[in-house]
């Protein structure tokens, strides 16, 4: 029997975390077959309440067997492209066309704000 990787925690261990550092990601699972080195294993009570650093996602697998309940997608740009493809999904009425855009200003005439300056001598570069 196995006991929690905890400090003062004589409890028996169920579930085994992992680390993933290239994708700062910690993976919490059911207890591993054999003792992991840099693996933690993790009685009930510390599984459940186990954290980790800011940035850092956990990726919670079921310690009893049974598929896990999809989690509610936390990251700002999934939530974005989940509210894009909602709106294109729709099936409302086509969007007016655009209007034309105005005309070019005649060539020679005052069109920008950039002028060539005759005779000038360029700038060296430091």
């Amino acid at each position: 029997m196995r006991t929690c990787s905890r400090t003062a925690c004589a409890a028996p261990a169920v579930a085994t975390m992992t680390f993933v550092y290239a994708d700062s990601t910690a993976v919490l699972g059911p207890l591993s077959l054999t003792p992991e080195p840099g693996a933690y294993d993790l009685c009930p009570r510390h599984a459940e309440r186990t954290s980790v650093p800011q940035g850092w996602q956990v990726l919670r697998l079921p310690l009893d067997g049974a598929p896990a309940a999809p989690e509610p997608v936390t990251d700002d740009l999934m939530a974005l492209a989940d509210a894009v493809r909602a709106i294109g999904l729709r099936a409302d009425e086509p969007a007016p066309p655009a209007e034309p855009l105005p005309p070019l200003p005649e060539p020679g005439g005052r069109g920008g704000h950039l002028r060539l300056v005759q005779g000038a001598a360029p700038r060296a570069r430091r």
